[in-house]
């Protein structure tokens, strides 16, 4: 038996490993929590394998959940009703490069030895902290390194995933892909389309989501060939895009996940709108998080030119001047747009371009965000609407929103004119002009 560790297993694991040791049934912590307790980071998930076959776990156990039955795994609820995966030590008989086909019965170097890394296809003990690492993948660990168990190439054909998720374990870690490995990504590539949109997608976002600085990752997808086959519109991502992406801090903690999107804005911040729209819908995005996207490129797009011009001036823009980019960009869309064009402006200083100061664009942040919900930036924000007007004995018409939108421009250049009688009175102005132009 190999060395041993004191690594802390949670108590719920500990017991269902426990019940399944005292029954007979050889067992093993597995997988990315071991991986992450040897790297001193925190894992919610312990996956245990065992050599209990699927029935057998099901029934020493009061509540489980067939999650992968025909793969071998069983969810088992502890007292608390969180959910521990435990599988059959397993072999692949058959692959397509996607889903294999698995045969029971193996034992736990053979269930070891059908993982893709060697950083994960280290097993520990809870019962008697032993450590089985016949992949030596502790060493690779010490030296930073994502390396392929066995013959890389087959590994990347037995499942096409394996090569985006070399990436990011890379990206993650601020590890290297080992030369072989990183061979058989760079093959992988242009079979890659063999993958479902879906798990593209969710490899995107993990991504995202996991790693500090995702254009480490974005970069190697770039130069293995991944972004030509799914994605290419962004085969040729520029590297200041990949920097503003990174400029966008990685969502913490829960209340920040609806953040999450502003990194993909960034990412798709050189395409048109359109264009972008387009991509995420072929990765089965959301109808609402690709019209979000869109709408902030878009926005974005509008006010990024002159809020440049202004905030590399010797004076402040004027709260006028906030206050209708606030217009243009929208209430709800404010802080996006604002992150996005902050990303992207903390890019250029990083590589040497010109681009506003840092602190004048968390001033300008600060400013926009009051403006955007204690000032009238949008036609609701009014004291009179399209029924007052017609009252006043405005027509309805496109003449009509024409008044409305000119009584905004008016309210954005100074507040205070926001009263009903006010902007009566204007409206009527306004309106009289408009029929002597026509």
């Amino acid at each position: 038996m190999g060395e041993r560790l004191a690594l802390s297993v949670p108590e719920p694991v500990v017991r269902i490993a426990r019940t399944l040791e005292r029954s007979g049934f050889e067992t093993w912590c597995v997988g990315g929590a071991v991986r992450d307790a040897l790297l001193g980071h925190p894992h919610l998930d312990w996956d245990l394998a065992t050599a209990a076959t699927p029935r057998q776990v099901r029934s020493l156990f009061r509540r489980t959940v067939p999650v992968g039955i025909e793969f071998g795994t069983v969810g088992v609820l502890d007292e608390e009703g969180t959910m521990h995966e435990v599988t059959t030590f397993r072999r692949d008989v058959q692959t397509d490069g996607r889903h294999a086909v698995v045969e029971f019965g193996a034992s736990l170097d053979d269930d070891l030895a059908r993982r893709d890394f060697t950083i994960n296809a280290i097993a520990y003990s809870p019962l008697t902290h032993d450590v089985r690492d016949p992949f030596d993948g502790r060493a690779d660990l010490e030296r930073g390194m994502v390396r392929a168990v066995g013959v890389a190439e087959e590994r990347m054909r037995e499942d096409r995933l394996r090569a985006l998720r070399a990436i990011r374990f890379a990206a993650r870690f601020g590890f290297r892909i080992e030369e072989s490995t990183w061979r058989a990504v760079v093959g992988s590539a242009p079979h890659l389309g063999r993958l479902s949109p879906e798990r593209v997608k969710q490899e995107l976002e993990k991504t995202m989501e996991q790693v500090d600085r995702p254009s480490v990752a974005l970069a190697l997808w770039r130069e293995s060939g991944a972004f030509a086959v799914l994605l290419p519109a962004l085969a040729s991502v520029s590297a200041l895009t990949l920097a503003a992406v990174d400029q966008i801090r990685r969502p913490t903690r829960a209340k920040q996940a609806h953040r999450a999107i502003d990194r993909f804005i960034a990412l798709f911040s050189d395409l048109a709108p359109q264009d972008a729209e387009r991509a995420l819908r072929a990765l089965r995005f959301s109808n609402r998080d690709v019209a979000w996207v869109g709408s902030v490129l878009e926005r974005w797009r509008q006010v990024d030119a002159t809020m440049t011009d202004a905030l590399l001036r010797a004076a402040p823009p004027d709260d006028a001047a906030v206050r209708r980019w606030v217009g243009t960009m929208g209430r709800v869309r404010t802080a996006s747009v604002l992150r996005l064009a902050a990303a992207r402006w903390g890019a250029r200083r990083s590589t040497g371009l010109e681009a506003p100061a840092a602190s004048r664009v968390g001033s300008l942040y600060r400013r926009a965000l009051r403006a955007a919900f204690r000032e009238p930036v949008e036609l609701s924000d009014l004291a009179v609407d399209g029924n007052d007007l017609r009252d006043a004995g405005i027509p309805a018409g496109p003449r009509l929103g024409r008044v409305l939108a000119r009584l905004l421009q008016l309210v954005i250049e100074r507040p205070a004119l926001n009263t009903r009688e006010e902007l009566l009175a204007r409206a009527r102005a306004i309106h009289d002009e408009l029929m002597q132009e026509s």
